[in-house]
């Protein structure tokens, strides 16, 4: 679900910019707050590993269309809405400077559609409430499906808000409404699933991992059978198996919000002219090395799995780095006593 600029005029982009950039700075607020040094690399190998299943498209059956975990409910609910936050602003800047998915001038956007809701909507107000007296697998799955089904639908809404608002004359509200949400509902559903079977998985393993569980947020003491380290080298390794391996099996379907705009308009791809559209495309070519996920003017397979893997490790660095940076701010904020 990640827009091109031609979607948006530059006021709607510069006003998501804003409040995306807002709902960082409460993140970063909150997190300095925080006192959790094992968050930061879960920080680095969860956005490795989100980034990953985003280059894994399923195909939504009957359709012709595919779609992707977008991954801030999963994110949330092993490092809390706001390293979940700043942890998909990761993936998606990471993807939208090297990898040319997603526009520089729509990144705001993007990450209010994709970021916002999953962390903030899907962590707080579905994922902490029903497991307030505990974790299950079954309340795990349904708050997983639950969460990811209706943070989508909210995200594809958005979608067409803000190209409604751009005077996207091509894509009507009426007819790109009523061909995003049924797309993006099954996507969603498929997205829970996922969601479930990787938190169950943790779960099972190392269930403090889990954030929000227990009636004030506390984690519930729970027998692990997994080390922290060693659940830390499980999700690297399927994240680089699934980002250098299984990103070759991914659906060759156009995902949901492109079978939407070639259902509506003809094509997936919309022109838009002016000063912001061709500075933005400027810096984005020259800043992608590894256009959509591929080696420049090459048709070689390999550059898939290259991406896969050098995509994963980038993020990792930045959300780390991130993390690292944060953790500092807070120390130095800290009073020193005598």
């Amino acid at each position: 679900m990640h827009m091109a600029d031609a979607l948006v005029v530059p006021a709607v982009a510069g006003t998501m910019y804003a409040c995306s950039t807002a709902a960082a700075g409460v993140s970063v607020h909150k997190i300095r707050q925080e006192s959790d040094p094992k968050k930061i690399p879960l920080m680095g190998v969860m956005g490795a590993f989100v980034f990953a299943t985003q280059m894994i498209n399923f195909t939504i059956p009957g359709t012709g269309s595919s779609g992707h975990l977008c991954g801030g409910l999963l994110l949330s609910a092993l490092l809390g809405p706001y390293a979940g936050f700043l942890t998909m602003i990761g993936v998606l800047l990471v993807q939208c400077l090297f990898f040319a998915d997603g526009g520089l001038l729509a990144l705001g956007c993007n990450i209010w559609n994709m970021a916002f809701y999953g962390c903030f909507v899907g962590a707080l107000l579905i994922w902490r409430p029903m497991m307030k007296k505990g974790a299950t697998r079954g309340k795990i799955l349904a708050a997983s499906v639950l969460g990811s089904v209706l943070t989508l639908q909210m995200g594809a809404f958005s979608v067409c808000i803000e190209t409604l608002i751009s005077g996207v004359t091509e894509l009507p509200f009426g007819v790109f409404v009523a061909t995003m949400q049924p797309i993006h509902l099954a996507i969603g559903f498929v997205e829970g699933l996922i969601t479930a079977a990787v938190l169950i998985f943790v779960h099972e393993a190392r269930p403090e991992l889990l954030w929000g569980i227990g009636s004030d947020g506390e984690v519930v003491s729970s027998k692990s059978r997994m080390s922290y380290k060693r659940i830390l080298i499980t999700l690297a390794v399927l994240a680089v198996l699934i980002g250098g391996g299984l990103s070759y099996a991914a659906s060759a379907f156009p995902d949901g919000l492109e079978w939407s705009m070639e259902q509506v308009a003809g094509t997936a791809e919309l022109e838009a002219s002016g000063s912001a559209y061709e500075t933005a495309d400027a810096i984005q070519s020259s800043t992608a090395f590894l256009p959509d996920y591929a080696f420049a003017n090459s048709e070689n397979a390999a550059g898939t799995a290259v991406s896969g893997i050098v995509g994963g490790g980038i993020v990792a660095l930045v959300c780390v780095a991130c993390a690292f940076i944060l953790r500092s701010l807070r120390k130095e904020k800290e009073p020193i006593h005598e």
